[in-house]
């Protein structure tokens, strides 16, 4: 037991007690224990002190034998106090202490080098990619981003869009619907339209409509919500479809009803223009089938058809002069096409 405590000092009792594991604080102690462990640590400093080696071995001259015989004295009494200091600052409590933490950092490491077992070190330096004398940002993402781009886009300065102010009393309009004063209203917060939150009907007359209903169902187009005054107002919404997909703009029925008129005068002809377009799409789809058909058949009957692997020839007759807007012209014989030129 007391082979553990030859390095301490003899009045370490702290020490003595937690290195044995009697008690954790100094309280009484057995005379018997302590008086043996006194005379084991004055015999283990007295074992040390005789095994250091002797300075003065080599036989000096008359002259200066006293100093030699004085610097070995001197020497061995400084490591003795050396040696007695350094036992004197760190106990075997503080040693014990730095071993710990050394074993614990020695483990903290070995686990970060078993997670990350191929991390690099250099990620910073590698970031900046330079080709043809301009710096690259390298995001990591197969994405490769100019540093004049992203500085200035670090430099814009940020929208941050708040709440506006209250409206004053003698700023404040009246209700459309109940002629009472505004105080605080949706519509007219959103979408400049005066109509009190009491009057308000989601359902029917005051819905909203998305930007895309709204283009294909009155048929405009991105100028005319976007660029024709007076601008109409929206409110951003998350796409209920997929929330990492844009925005959904949300604008408001009524002013987008009122903007088709202004741009079609009557819904008679909005109505018209939908027919057009609609007859126009039948009838690309009909050609389209009727092209599909005619491949598929020549797929099938390769034998009934035969292919023209040369360039059509135009064919032409007699050529014709129109005094009414002084030119000629000539049609093939074979095709519709017209050809109109002028003679000098």
């Amino acid at each position: 037991m007391y082979d553990t405590l030859i390095n301490l000092p003899s009045n370490d009792w702290d020490i003595f007690y937690w290195a044995t594991g009697v008690r954790e604080t100094p309280t009484e102690f057995d005379n018997e224990i302590m008086n043996m462990l006194k005379e084991h640590v004055k015999n283990k400093d007295r074992e040390a002190r005789l095994k250091q080696p002797d300075l003065s071995v080599v036989e000096p001259t008359a002259s200066s034998s006293q100093d030699c015989t004085e610097q070995g004295n001197t020497s061995a009494e400084t490591i003795d106090s050396g040696s007695n200091e350094n036992q004197d600052k760190l106990t075997a409590f503080q040693k014990a202490k730095i071993e710990r933490n050394r074993q614990r950092a020695l483990l903290l490491r070995e686990a970060r080098l078993q997670a990350h077992p191929y991390k690099r070190t250099d990620t910073v330096g590698n970031s900046v990619v330079i080709i043809q004398n301009s710096k690259l940002i390298d995001t990591g993402g197969g994405f490769l981003i100019d540093e004049n781009d992203l500085n200035e886009e670090q430099s814009k300065p940020v929208n941050i869009v708040q709440d506006p102010a209250p409206i004053l009393i003698p700023e404040r309009p009246h209700c459309l619907l109940c002629q009472e004063p505004l105080h605080d209203s949706f519509l007219f917060r959103s979408f400049s339209y005066a109509v009190c939150d009491s009057c308000r009907d989601d359902d029917e007359k005051h819905q909203l409509i998305t930007r895309t209903d709204a283009k294909q169902e009155y048929l405009l187009k991105d100028c005319d919500l976007d660029m024709r005054e007076p601008i109409l107002r929206f409110i951003l919404r998350k796409n209920p479809h997929n929330p990492r997909w844009g925005d959904m703009k949300l604008y408001l029925h009524l002013q987008v009803k009122k903007r088709a008129l202004e741009v079609w005068e009557t819904m008679e002809k909005i109505e018209e223009q939908h027919n057009l377009r609609e007859d126009k799409r039948k009838k690309t789809k009909v050609k389209k089938f009727n092209k599909e058909v005619k491949a598929l058949r020549m797929a099938v009957r390769s034998s009934v058809y035969i292919k023209q692997t040369a360039s059509h020839e135009h064919v032409f007759g007699a050529e014709v002069f129109d005094e009414e807007k002084d030119f000629y012209y000539r049609s093939c014989g074979t095709c519709d096409y017209k050809q109109v030129y002028e003679k000098m």
